[in-house]
């Protein structure tokens, strides 16, 4: 049952209004604001109806001082002085409703029900949000797909952990965001996240990147140098393509992770560090194991958690809503006043194959804003791939000769989305390796086999 505080300074008043509600609603009462406010800040109240005129007190300043408490309660103002100023002013003060005197006990019995019902709207529709909010974005990650709920429920457990987690996943599905939001959901949210990309150094500038070096330890080691592993400490540690590192770097690394201590390169002193470390792979680092070319003891160390990141194709009903992100957020940041995407358009997106995954999303959103002079994206303003698409079938064409295998193949969806990177960056290579989110020494090495193959 809901609580009702009826607060006047005439007796016959408040007592009439208790013997008339107290059926359908718990009744208190109370003759002045001191009154008043003791039940307040001491019991629950739905709706505070008091009477303008209060004695020597005033009912507009019992108003603000109920709406000031943590769990306040709906306000009706009840006057026998009613004008339209008055009521506009309690309106103002965030009251309800404004009733006059005398009063009519039915109609006030309707719109307390009525006031009830609407603040349980409210409170209904907040939850709702806050559940929406919840399922669909994750510190930043958007998705509403079955294959997303399991990623975000890892997320939220593991990150207030020490637990080492290794996220994996095929390019450009948001490996790094998860490793972010881990971070940014642990507690150590205002310390460092230091971030090293593993596949862009040679075996020995990796070692001193992450362990730091002494002054002469190897020719050009002019002075002392402080690793990653050291600048984060009291933070996290974010390994970026973990699956390239040398044998001997996995050796220090394993260490580091037993010990909790390093040694630069050319010392010989151990050096304590407290590190959350994330990883990222877009290789089976399980398989590199069985290959012998990753320790497996280090493998072990890693795997804590894992969290394996579904290819955007396995998550399809998650277009919409990320093209729709990346639009709004692009759009702002181009300057333009767009704020559509077609339904052509849509087809068109749900029929790729997304070799590429969300970056390719974000990349063709991009593509979209940036040629369109309009207030919408319209298929001619996407990249050519997907102007092509057959929509019946979800396959892009390749060409009337090529085959079923041909249009499945990885190799050729890979060549593909590198040949698009390129032309979308024309033809610089960091800029593409950037894009497809591999270094570029991945990149030259994949133009290498493509060129040799």
């Amino acid at each position: 049952m809901h609580t009702i505080l009826i607060v006047d300074d005439e007796k016959n008043t408040r007592e009439g209004l208790r013997l008339s509600l107290e059926d359908e609603f718990d009744i208190y009462i109370a003759a002045n604001i001191k009154g008043a406010m003791d039940v307040l800040e001491n019991e629950t109240v739905d709706v505070l109806v008091t009477d303008l005129r209060l004695g020597a007190d005033d009912g507009m300043e019992l108003i603000d001082k109920a709406l000031g408490i943590a769990s306040s309660p709906i306000c009706i103002m009840m006057t026998a002085y009613g004008s339209v100023d008055t009521a506009v002013e309690a309106m103002k003060r965030g009251a309800y409703h404004f009733v006059t005197k005398p009063l009519n006990i039915d109609e006030l019995e309707i719109l307390i029900k009525r006031a009830i019902r609407t603040r349980s709207l409210q409170e209904e529709n907040i939850q709702l949000k806050k559940q929406v909010e919840k399922e669909f974005t994750v510190s930043n990650i958007l998705g509403k797909s079955q294959a997303m709920q399991p990623v975000f429920e890892t997320i939220e457990q593991v990150a207030p952990s020490r637990a080492t987690v290794l996220i994996d996943g095929e390019n450009g599905t948001g490996k790094e965001l998860v490793a972010k939001a881990i971070h940014n959901l642990s507690g150590r949210p205002k310390s460092k996240l230091v971030t090293v990309h593993c596949a862009a150094l040679s075996p020995q500038l990796l070692e001193s990147e992450l362990f730091g070096h002494e002054k002469g330890a190897f020719t050009g080691a002019t002075e002392k140098r402080i690793g990653r592993f050291e600048q984060a400490d009291g933070g996290t540690l974010f390994l970026d393509e973990i699956g390239e590192i040398d044998t001997s770097t996995q050796v220090k690394l394993l260490r580091a992770l037993g010990e909790r201590t390093i040694e630069r390169v050319g010392g010989n002193q151990p050096i304590k560090v407290d590190v959350r470390l994330l990883t990222v792979t877009n290789k089976d680092i399980g398989q590199l194991v069985e290959t012998g070319e990753f320790r497996e003891d280090l493998f072990y160390r890693l795997n804590v958690v894992r969290i394996t990141l579904p290819p955007l194709r396995e998550r399809t009903e998650d277009i919409a809503l990320l093209a729709n992100a990346f639009l709004k957020e692009l759009a702002e940041e181009n300057g333009k006043p767009i704020h559509e995407i077609t339904h052509e358009v849509m087809r068109a997106l749900h029929a790729h194959r997304w070799p590429g995954n969300v970056r390719e999303l974000r990349t063709a959103i991009e593509h979209g804003v940036v040629m369109s002079n309009g207030s919408k994206i319209t298929l001619r303003h996407l990249p050519s791939v997907f102007r092509n698409n057959d929509s019946s079938t979800g396959t892009t064409h390749l060409g009337a000769h090529h085959s079923n295998q041909d249009r499945f193949d990885l190799a050729s969806a890979e060549r593909q989305i590198i040949s698009e990177a390129l032309a979308h960056t024309r033809g610089n290579k960091t800029e593409a390796a950037k894009l497809l989110g591999i270094s570029r020494r991945t990149l030259q090495r994949k133009l290498k086999v493509e060129i040799t193959g």
